[in-house]
């Protein structure tokens, strides 16, 4: 069964607009795996502008589900932080300074001989690794020839496609992405603008998935239908149990 790992950045975007500990980051933390939530990411970039480095070492000490650490590897301080958190996974992301969000994978060919030696210092700590990848064999395999232990492949064309209403065309370079990945050995995670509305098409379509990490959509949901709600919602839909309807759970957000 895949599981479900929301990201937490939003919840703290809002914590720092208004300073103070409103709110509290590490009680919803606990409060998403109250509410069926599988694990626990977070992306702490430079300018701490979401989660910051301090937010990380309170939630290892409380969190009882899976800690994924995502981030760019090339930054020391993001470095020193995994070692010394020593999280279930850390998701090496090649974002650059000051950017936004993630918008692209790793080309692992050309950054192959770097990568692997990262790796090796994560793997070295027993932590799993993770590396986020475009839905491209020649990517996958690169991926593989690094070590890690999974890829986090980038759904944001697969959301942007499928919005279009070109639902085949949209997942067919992530089936293809996933078939090779298992075939060479390496887990499957996945994640960026899945939603609602299009995550149970995504996850029967495509084979052999771990992990979906979730944030944005999610905390966006939450607003409307409740947080717990929203958690559940999404494990429903992620598992193929029922299909989503907005009405339906706003009427169920309502009772």
């Amino acid at each position: 069964m895949t599981k479900l790992s929301i990201n937490i950045n939003k919840i703290a975007t809002l914590r720092n607009s208004r300073g103070g500990n409103n709110p509290d980051l590490i009680k919803v933390a606990l409060d998403i795996e109250r509410f069926g939530g599988e694990g626990i990411t977070v992306h702490p970039r430079p300018d701490e502008r979401h989660v910051r480095y301090a937010d990380v070492y309170a939630l290892k000490k409380v969190i009882s589900t899976e800690l994924n650490i995502e981030g760019n590897c090339t930054e020391d301080k993001f470095v020193a932080l995994v070692l010394a958190n020593k999280p279930a996974q850390v998701t090496l992301v090649p974002d650059a300074l000051g950017q936004i969000t993630s918008n692209h994978g790793w080309n692992t060919v050309e950054h192959k001989d770097y990568l692997i030696s990262m790796i090796n210092i994560f793997k070295s700590a027993g932590i799993r690794t993770s590396i986020f990848v475009d839905p491209v064999i020649e990517m996958v395999e690169g991926a593989a020839a690094t070590g890690t232990n999974r890829i986090e492949l980038y759904t944001e064309s697969f959301a942007k496609k499928y919005a279009a209403g070109n639902k085949e065309a949209a997942v067919r370079d992530y089936t293809s992405a996933a078939k090779k990945a298992t075939e060479l050995g390496i887990g499957i995670n996945v994640g960026h603008d899945l939603d609602l509305q299009n995550l149970q098409y995504f996850s029967q379509q495509v084979p052999g998935l771990l992990e979906v990490s979730i944030g944005h959509a999610l905390i966006c949901d939450a607003l409307y239908l409740g947080l717990e709600n929203t958690v559940q919602l999404y494990r429903r839909c992620l598992n193929g149990s029922t299909p989503y309807n907005f009405v339906d759970a706003s009427i169920a957000a309502s009772k």
